[in-house]
């Protein structure tokens, strides 16, 4: 524990000015008494500053180092209204569902256990630090799977009409394959996703020269897309592919990414029947109710709550 302290001391008397490191027993805010202090801030934001390339003690930044706080803030303010929420809930994470998870994700990317160590270490993320994370974004989902899933109502006239405006889009997904490019900072990504665009190059050779995401000499492949496991933001964006198809770009922790979803092998789109598509078109127009919902139960719990922000 002191090795772990005295580490993150030294990071933070890199990172910070003086005047600042003297801050960082300083409070960022209180939730319904429990406290946030700047020192807890300046450790969460640690990875983004990373990712980000972001010397939050550099004056010229000011402006990216003031929004990286803010919005790690906020995460953490949410993570404290849902911990509380699920105590009220009685909504516990064990260690297994956390060992589970971390074995979920390392398969999805297909990375080994030592390459799981680099990548955190990049972060500058302990293993603890990481089963912590996890734990926050599992007890999160189970208090909206209870708070927020089950008050989101999609119905068969919803997907009947839903099918016959767009059965001609509809094929099985069974097989299909998430490639992800995270593009390097020194990277021009506009001007790369323009060459995509035009296929005059293909991502997997995008993937190859410019990605920093594992995987990148697989083509960035994340291997198959679990459906039913995808947050919604990720389940809308999928579910308006087909394969072949490649997102514009958007923002990834902090990094300007694409995605592409393609069957390896290729193999012809097979047409789906009702029946066979209301699990697809249920989860499609799930997506933004859910999202929907969630915006307004964490205001509800923000509007709940006594929050002091001192930041």
């Amino acid at each position: 524990m002191r090795v772990l302290t005295f580490a993150l001391a030294l990071i933070f008397s890199l990172f910070f000015a003086p005047s600042q490191a003297a801050q960082v027993n300083k409070i960022a805010a209180t939730v319904n008494g429990q406290v946030i202090t700047m020192f807890d801030l300046q450790k969460e934001a640690l990875p983004e500053f990373a990712r980000a390339r972001i010397n939050p003690g550099d004056p010229a930044k000011s402006k990216e180092t003031r929004e990286i706080f803010q919005r790690v803030l906020d995460m953490m303010i949410l993570d404290i209204l849902v911990a509380q929420e699920a105590k009220r809930l009685k909504a516990t994470v064990s260690d297994s569902e956390i060992d589970a998870e971390i074995t979920r994700v390392m398969k999805e990317r297909r990375m080994t256990k030592k390459q799981c160590e680099e990548q955190l270490a990049k972060q500058k993320l302990t293993p603890a630090a990481l089963r912590k994370t996890i734990e926050k974004s599992v007890l999160r989902q189970k208090v909206m799977a209870m708070e927020v899933g089950r008050r989101v109502i999609v119905t068969p006239d919803e997907i009947s009409k839903y099918y016959e405006a767009n059965k001609d889009k509809l094929y099985k997904k069974d097989g299909l394959h998430m490639g992800v490019l995270v593009y390097s900072p020194k990277a021009d990504a506009q001007a790369i996703a323009a060459r995509i665009r035009a296929k005059t190059m293909s991502f997997e050779e995008a993937c190859a020269k410019y990605s920093i995401a594992p995987n990148k000499d697989k083509g960035g492949d994340a291997g198959p897309v679990e459906w039913n496991r995808l947050n919604p933001e990720w389940e809308e964006r999928l579910n308006n592919m087909r394969p072949g198809d490649v997102t514009e770009i958007f923002n990834l922790q902090g990094h300007k990414a694409q995605v592409r979803l393609f069957r390896p092998g290729g193999g012809e789109e097979k047409p789906m029947s009702l029946q066979e598509a209301a699990p697809q078109i249920d989860a499609i127009l799930r997506a933004p109710k859910a999202r929907g919902r969630f915006e307004d139960y964490s205001k509800q719990l923000r509007n709940k709550a006594v929050i002091d922000v001192r930041l």
